[in-house]
């Protein structure tokens, strides 16, 4: 007779409470804990965590795997590690934790999928700084589900991703994780990337919970000081759309403290505001190592069980990535007394509930990942031999020592990655109109990142994260570098490219071979030798040489924890271009100046940074942000003129390298005025981008002037291509409120649309805009809509406005909560 636990006719709920009612104090304190295997050793002692060497534990099936295991960390993403190898690898770690507990219970398997798998030779996607430039949340969610499904494929069950911190101040080396500068840019696009995870069946986590990046001086890790108001306007909502239209079912604690309360330990948080207020009922899992930071870092807690008992108590379920807190320290506090038992099966019924609802309490879970089961002559499977040494390799169901080729780079994904790369490239300027690029004969390429694939890729991709550690693995996929995809992308011209002026801006930063692509044969590579001081100018005036346009290639080079310029734990005091590369456009400009040759800037990298000193001096200037593997054919197909660029900026470029830009959301005495001499206007502003063809946006109207403070309105304008060529004009609908209870920002984005017309075509823009999407809060749990005046602004750009319409809300305030209107459903109708 089968247990209720194993019936697959009941509630997941049941089947867990069930099983939970059958096991020890250790096997429900088991369900709450994490093994990393292979995390204790490295190159160099390097980590991909804070603290990884000291407080990561093996494998150990006498120890705690006898009790059962709640997680497995990072099969795929510690090592590098081949697909096929991999998945095996994780099969047979699943076989020896189910075969260790008398339950039969294996672990749910985490990755981390900020940039796609986070695995060797996996789809590199372009950061999530530039899933904000393309506002496209419809194509974020597509490449989602594919990542999904790839994940799911090879036995993993939760994805770590999306960050929803909001970019608060550029700085802070996790920019480039970020998806913008904007609540409303962030959860749209947040929970698209939620709900293509959740469409593959993995469980998708929302990270980091809350306010991290609002921390004091960008430093990562440090205290965060935000009232309760400013909590509720900038850092909550990402996370409340992505829960309620996303679906994710699983939400992960920030490092830092909030006012003095460290996220790990804030019942008020993860308690009341996300189970009791949000009716969260997922998992609540620990950013790595977060517990035990209660201890180490905070000095919150005299010991790890002490520690893993605030994090508990305040609504923490899994400690990850490791056990140290949540085992056995834990548990001699609970037999004594000091822990009630009760929150223990709290936490564990959650845990047990989600693995019932994946399929891991069933009597016929199988640890073979799907790919495995599949025959690789069928479909997707080939004859078997991927790697051309005439070895057929797999030909039946996995077995320990045979697997059928596993590819995570597949096709699909790598068209979903070039789209997104794209739809990302932002024309910041077009001063000289000298872009496109077709018509130039020699084109000189000065900077280090012309020819670097570091460029493309950020510190959550594979070979930035973890290829560091091991020099000389190559990248695993194919990232052509900009000067490479250049050559391809325009064959009729002539490159030079010089040695000698890449070491001028800080030598070459790319450490990891990419042997996958062959140099272009079209450009001229002059020797560098003399790097006395002054070298590097010469170069440049040698490289200009008799060319009819130069391209300035500047940026960061991704990393950990100071290891690059941009990423975790790579924080900086200014935004000023990193390792001297300034110094390359100075020489650039003065090089052509003489001879009137056009300098093009092109900043590829994970944060803006400050262009105002060079601004009026440039032909043109394009931003991408990490843009992948596909990023160098995407860039050059926007200087080519291949691709009409349709990116717009998720967050202002500065003007000033320490003025950095407020950001946009400032309330009136945050902007320029003549109470203070520093003006923080962006040099480039929120939105800001352009396109080889011209808009005219026509017919803006309301469907009335006034609505009551519970009832939509419609918004309506037409826009039409009145250019010679096909391109995308994406529309911003935005909110400004000129009397309120509260200081408010002066505008806000509420509504965006992207608008694909063909030459001489128009089409109809239609916002449904919602009362709600006016509320603004009071505190953490008090927000209102009140009556009163309020306009509309249909805009290019956050400032860059083309119609504005007054609305007025008559009627009763209205006090909203979680269950408010919180996406602006739009429309566009192409004639």
């Amino acid at each position: 007779m089968t247990d209720p636990w194993q019936d697959t006719s009941l509630p997941a709920a049941e089947r867990a409470a069930d099983l939970l009612d059958r096991m020890t104090l250790d096997e429900r304190l088991g369900q709450l804990v994490s093994i990393w295997p292979g995390s204790a050793t490295g190159a160099d002692g390097q980590e991909v965590a804070p603290s990884q060497r000291q407080l990561a534990q093996e494998i150990d099936d006498q120890g705690l795997l006898r009790h059962g295991l709640g997680q497995l960390t990072r099969p795929f993403g510690t090592q590098p590690v081949k697909a096929d190898e991999g998945t095996a690898a994780l099969r047979d770690a699943q076989l020896r934790i189910r075969e260790a507990n008398r339950f039969g219970v294996p672990a749910m398997a985490h990755e981390e999928c900020l940039t796609g798998f986070t695995a060797w030779g996996a789809t590199i996607l372009p950061t999530p700084l530039a899933w904000g430039a393309a506002f496209d949340p419809e194509l974020v969610e597509e490449a989602a589900a594919l990542v999904g499904a790839s994940l799911r494929s090879v036995g993993i069950h939760q994805g770590l991703a999306p960050v929803l911190d909001v970019t608060r101040d550029p700085r802070w080396g996790r920019t480039e994780e970020t998806i913008g500068e904007d609540p409303y840019l962030v959860g749209t696009v947040g929970a698209a990337y939620v709900r293509g995870l959740e469409s593959a069946g993995i469980v998708a986590t929302l990270k980091h919970f809350a306010g991290y990046s609002g921390s004091r001086g960008a430093r990562n890790h440090a205290p965060v000081a935000v009232g309760p108001r400013e909590l509720a306007e900038v850092y909550l909502p990402p996370f409340e759309t992505a829960l309620r239209e996303g679906g994710a079912r699983s939400v992960m604690h920030a490092y830092n403290d909030l006012d003095g309360v460290p996220a790990a330990a804030h019942h008020g948080l993860l308690t009341q505001l996300l189970r009791e207020e949000w009716g969260f009922t997922g998992t609540v899992v620990a950013d790595y190592f977060g517990v035990s930071f209660l201890e180490l870092s905070h000095g919150v807690a005299d010991s790890p069980g002490r520690a893993g008992a605030l994090a508990l108590a305040a609504g923490v379920d899994v400690e990850l990535p490791a056990v140290r807190c949540f085992g056995e320290a834990l548990a001699e506090l609970v037999r004594s007394g000091e822990v009630a038992e009760e929150l223990v099966d709290r936490a564990a019924l959650r845990v047990l509930t989600q693995k019932a609802e994946l399929g891991l309490l069933d009597p016929d879970w199988s640890p073979e990942p799907p790919v495995l089961r599949q025959d690789p002559a069928g479909p997707g499977g080939g004859d078997g031999d991927s790697n051309g040494d005439g070895d057929p390799g797999y030909q039946g169901h996995g077995t320990p020592d045979r697997t059928p080729p596993v590819d995570l780079d597949p096709p699909e994904l790598r068209d979903v990655a070039r789209r997104l790369a794209e739809e990302s490239v932002v024309l910041l300027a077009d001063r000289e109109g000298v872009l496109p690029l077709g018509r130039h004969r020699q084109i000189a390429v000065l900077g280090p990142l012309a020819d670097d694939p570091a460029a493309m890729l950020g510190c959550y991709t594979f070979p930035r994260h973890v290829g560091t550690e091991h020099p000389g693995l190559p990248l695993g996929v194919e990232v052509p570098t900009l000067l490479q995809s250049l050559c391809r992308e325009l064959p009729g011209s002539r490159f030079v490219h010089s040695t000698a002026v890449a070491a001028a801006g800080g030598g070459p930063i790319s450490d990891a071979p990419n042997d996958s692509v062959d140099s272009p044969t079209t450009s001229v590579d002059l020797p560098g030798a003399d790097t006395r001081p002054g070298a590097g100018t010469e170069a440049v005036f040698a490289t200009v040489s008799g060319a009819d346009l130069a391209l300035v290639v500047v940026g960061d080079r991704s990393g950990l924890f100071g290891r690059g310029t941009s990423g975790e734990g790579c924080d900086v005091a200014e935004l000023e271009l990193p390792e001297s590369q300034g110094e390359i456009i100075d020489a650039a400009l003065a090089a052509t100046e003489g001879p009137g040759i056009p300098v093009v800037l092109i900043v590829l990298g994970g944060r803006p940074y400050a262009l105002g000193r060079w601004a009026d001096r440039l032909a043109a200037v394009v931003q991408a942000f990490f843009p992948g593997q596909e990023g160098g054919p995407a860039v050059a197909g926007v200087l080519s003129g291949r691709v009409n660029p349709s990116g717009r900026l998720p967050v202002g470029v500065p003007r000033h390298r320490g003025g950095q830009p407020w950001g946009y959301l400032a309330a009136p005495l945050g902007q320029a005025g003549g109470a203070s001499s520093l003006d923080p206007t962006p040099l480039y502003p929120f939105g800001h981008g352009l396109s080889y063809t011209t808009f005219a946006w026509e017919e803006a109207s309301l469907e009335a002037p006034e609505t009551a403070t519970d009832t939509a309105v419609d918004v309506r304008m037409r826009v039409r291509n009145t250019g010679r060529r096909a391109g995308t004009e994406v529309v911003q609908l935005y909110l400004h409120d000129p009397v309120a209870r509260v200081v408010r920002p002066v505008i806000r984005l509420v509504g965006y649309a992207r608008v694909p017309l063909a030459a001489g075509e128009s089409a109809e823009v239609r916002f449904r805009f919602h009362p709600d999407l006016a509320s603004y809060p009071l505190g953490v749990t008090e927000r209102i809509v009140e009556p009163g005046d309020l306009e509309l602004r249909l805009a290019a750009s956050s400032t860059d406005i083309r119609h504005t319409l007054p609305l007025r809300l008559t009627g009763e305030e209205r006090h909203v909560g979680y269950d408010r209107t919180l996406v602006c459903p739009t429309e566009v109708r192409t004639d």
